[in-house]
């Protein structure tokens, strides 16, 4: 049965894990799931070199700790496998396991190929080679060096991540229109949803920009909050006039205001989560004692237990990370981010439009049972999501998750525990991700006004 078991981990069932409880599964969506785990297990080892509890508490209940350090040359106290540059030298080892399944898995349109096999199984043998890579890392000559390069790698590819969700919201917009647009062509149910949800969506912004104005700004001093409250808010209501402004209706009949109140959501959500990542401004009060200003009240009651709002807004933040990877990695997305779209023609309106499955629905699926497990072969008849590109933004957010864990540019007095106590690095990153997330939209908009020669099809 042992040998049964490891050879199921290092063959092409993949994610068949051995086990007749578990559901039936698509071959595609088991691979994702594999390497999402093996994504997940690196963050988590990430997130434990960056807290200091978890040093402590190693240091206090593990005999022989310091003769273990200097065994493996790590340090009288195993400096050299915690703090940022630890994590830099983690993440490296994972982001070139991804870029190099990046390069190997290039034009790969078939499932039967040698390289799709390999892609889609041995996943024992990648898991070691993962975890070499990982600790080679460690072994780099001139450290300094490495961490100082590796750094601006790890920013821009961090950065470019960013970008990469923030095509693919201003996408997801556009599609959702169209697709509800369709519908109401052919019944009035549609016209009604879309005059609810973008009734729902702008109602939501108005009352974000109203309490943040309520909970972040005084009548003196916050200065910074109210310029930029006013300024996102103005920015929401200037695209919104754009998107039904006639020239734009001319061009693009699709354009309207469902698009602009997911864009004015998203921008007020950036806005808030940038208020709350600002470091706290203090000043003296009557009896000459330091007070925080600019924040709501209630918040700085929610910091008391550090580990726990650590620990859950850790875990919320990496499963957005996480989720961002699986859904922007479909066919759809990728083919979106080289220009190419569905018509509107071809556009069937659907509530849950966004889960319509990968691939031909009505292909013939080959269906095998491995290890008890019933695994769907969906991969038939060519490949479902586009293999390299896959491993392309998980090489991205493995740089994204270097970057977030150590802070940005505040590395070297970074701490897990101190994720949310807020840095102007992670402030400005979210306000100027809110700032590019509004250009790229008003950039749809404009661009076959600007260009009236080329086709633009959102």
């Amino acid at each position: 049965c042992l040998t049964f078991q490891l050879a199921c981990c290092c063959g092409t069932a993949a994610c068949s894990l051995c086990c007749k409880c578990c559901p039936k599964i698509k071959q595609s969506t088991s691979t994702r799931f594999m390497y999402a785990l093996y994504f997940i297990l690196v963050t988590i080892i990430c997130c434990v070199m960056m807290s200091t509890t978890v040093a402590n508490k190693m240091k206090m209940h593990i005999p022989f700790y310091k003769q273990m350090c200097k065994g493996i040359q790590a340090g009288e106290m195993c400096e050299k496998l915690v703090g940022y540059s630890a994590v830099y030298k983690v993440c490296f080892g994972m982001a070139c396991f991804f870029f190099l399944f990046f390069l190997f898995t290039i034009k790969i349109n078939s499932s039967k190929s040698c390289r799709a096999y390999v892609h889609n199984g041995f996943w024992l043998i990648k898991l070691i080679v993962l975890a070499a890579m990982c600790s080679g890392a460690f072994f780099i000559p001139d450290q300094d060096t490495f961490l100082n390069a590796w750094r601006y790698v790890g920013a821009t590819g961090g950065c470019l991540f960013i970008v990469i969700q923030l095509i693919l919201l201003v996408e997801f917009a556009h599609k959702w229109n169209k697709n509800w647009t369709a519908g109401a062509n052919h019944k009035q149910m549609w016209n009604g949803l879309l005059a609810l949800v973008t009734l729902t969506l702008y109602s939501i912004a108005v009352a974000a920009l109203v309490l943040m104005a309520l909970f972040y700004t005084r009548s003196e001093g916050c200065m910074y909050n109210k310029v930029l409250i006013g300024v996102n808010g103005g920015l929401c209501l200037f695209v919104s006039l754009v998107a039904i402004s006639p020239c734009v209706q001319n061009r693009q009949p699709h354009s309207g205001l469902l698009q602009s109140g997911v864009i004015s959501c998203y921008v007020m959500y950036l806005t808030f989560s940038a208020l709350s990542s600002k470091p706290p401004e203090t000043i003296l009060d009557e009896n000459n004692q330091n007070i925080t200003i600019c924040v709501p009240e209630f918040s700085q009651g929610l910091h008391r237990d550090e580990n726990l709002v650590t620990g859950l807004g850790t875990t919320i933040l990496f499963g957005c990370i996480l989720y961002s990877c699986l859904t922007s990695t479909t066919r759809s997305s990728s083919e979106a981010l080289r220009g190419i779209y569905a018509t509107a023609e071809t556009e069937v309106a659907r509530c849950c439009f966004c889960c319509v499955p990968d691939g031909d629905a009505d292909a013939e699926e080959h269906i095998e049972k491995r290890g008890g497990q019933t695994v769907v072969y969906d991969e038939k008849k060519g490949t479902v999501y586009s293999y390299a590109y896959f491993h392309f933004v998980f090489f991205l957010a493995s740089l994204y998750v270097m970057m977030t864990v150590t802070h940005w540019f505040h590395y070297e007095s970074a701490q897990i525990e101190k994720f949310f106590t807020g840095t102007w690095s992670i402030f400005w990153i979210k306000m100027v991700s809110c700032w590019v997330c509004v250009c790229l939209y008003l950039w749809t908009l404009i661009a076959p006004l600007c260009c009236p020669t080329r086709e633009f099809s959102v």
